[in-house]
């Protein structure tokens, strides 16, 4: 019978490449081995609560491994937490998370499968939703499992310790989060748990639950949490920083574009296949300092649209993209301003409200001179009133821009 898997050092180079941590990895090594002497599938699971019903790059790094595994020959599990999300995952959180409802959790878990489906292999991911076990739990049966962690050690995770010396409340239902995440692993008899580091404590959870169930533990794997369009936080909704898979091929160019250089490199590794040869090109010409970083971004947002629209789709982003940007001289990361279209503005003191000037009479001196303009027009009139009815680049000076939108 033709074995199903690569040899163990193949398997390793995929499994290793952008992972933060893998813990115990000579463990794994030896599950893996296992799994190549039995031609059996090792169980790799990745837990969701869907407490949004959309996704975004950042939420792809995790399930681009777990599709990893899948090319590998192994079995995938994605398990929804329908149960779990109305508890709240605690994790990187200063308060308490607020619960979704059943009907919440089971709508989104749908919208999450449809668009994970875009980087997974559908027909090769067993789905599961843990409210099949948990939802079944009598009380006696969560007390007996409550028994089986300490408060001490709940409180040895950073975000419960923060919390706790800073009279912020902790629930109790919070302390049973990674206790049913736990369970989790046991059903399924999981033997790889991905997530991100901010689950590390969860993840290490589920291997101390499943060897008090007789279980063998399993190996975890975290990733590395990827930072927003900001260069900042960390890619969220919330905080406006995101690049939605679902996003249009034109906004998922732009905001690529929009990234600092420093996360080039980064944003290849964990969000693209490029083979190791070109990942290390790519770190060489980026520490040259002839290179321009943009063409090499350019070529990461043509692939991002490629991997979620196609090739089409990709080749017209970026000759929209050159149409109105390189064209015009204008820059990758144009930020936007929104004005009235019913109102007359006064270009002097709008200068100073976009902060491309101090004063009025800085930006009556940069006029004057010559140095603003608009849709590549040049303003001289200091009395000149913008009265806006479509889209138009303000420029001031020979480095400042903005797009006006009414």
């Amino acid at each position: 019978m033709k074995n199903l898997f690569p040899p163990i050092n193949e398997q390793m180079d995929v499994i290793k490449r952008g992972a933060f941590e893998i813990i115990p990895e000579d463990e794994l090594i030896k599950k893996l081995e296992k799994s190549l002497k039995e031609n059996k599938p090792l169980n790799i699971k990745l837990g969701c609560d869907p407490t949004r019903p959309d996704l975004h790059l950042g939420h792809s790094v995790v399930l681009r491994k777990l599709a990893q595994f899948q090319e590998l020959g192994h079995q995938a599990i994605l398990i929804i937490g329908d149960f779990t999300g109305m508890i709240g995952d605690p994790s990187g959180r200063n308060s308490a998370r607020p619960p979704l409802t059943f009907e919440e959790a089971k709508q989104n878990g749908i919208s999450y499968f449809e668009q994970a489906s875009k980087i997974l292999h559908p027909e090769k991911t067993n789905i599961v939703h843990n409210s099949e076990w948990l939802s079944t739990m009598n009380f006696e049966d969560v007390i007996k499992l409550s028994s089986k962690y300490t408060v001490a050690r709940m409180l040895e995770r950073d975000d419960f310790t923060k919390r706790y010396k800073s009279g912020v409340p902790i629930s109790l239902h919070e302390f049973l989060y990674p206790l049913a995440q736990a369970m989790d692993s046991v059903a399924i008899k999981s033997d790889v748990e991905l997530g991100g580091t901010d689950q590390k404590f969860n993840l290490l959870v589920g291997r101390d639950i499943q060897r008090e169930f007789g279980v063998e533990p399993q190996v975890i794997l975290t990733m590395p949490l990827l930072v927003g369009t900001d260069g900042v936080e960390k890619m969220s909704k919330s905080m406006d920083n995101y690049i939605g898979i679902d996003e249009t091929p034109k906004d998922i160019f732009g905001k690529t574009l929009s990234i600092p250089d420093n996360l080039i490199f980064t944003y290849f590794e964990l969000l693209t296949d490029i083979p190791p040869i070109e990942l290390n090109n790519i770190k060489s010409e980026l520490s040259n300092p002839e290179t321009n970083p943009r063409d090499i971004k350019r070529t990461l947002a043509k692939k991002l649209v490629e991997m979620y629209h196609d090739l089409d789709a990709a080749n017209n982003a970026q000759e929209e993209f050159d149409r109105i940007f390189i064209k015009k001289g204008l820059p990758d990361d144009l930020k936007s301003f929104k004005l009235e279209n019913d109102k007359n503005y006064d270009l002097l003191e709008l200068i100073v409200e976009v902060g491309f000037a101090p004063t009025k009479s800085e930006a009556r001196r940069l006029l004057t001179q010559g140095g603003v303009s608009l849709d590549s027009e040049k303003i001289t009139d200091t009395k000149f009133q913008l009265r806006l009815e479509k889209e138009m680049i303000l420029k001031v000076g020979k480095r400042n821009f903005i797009k006006l939108i009414p």
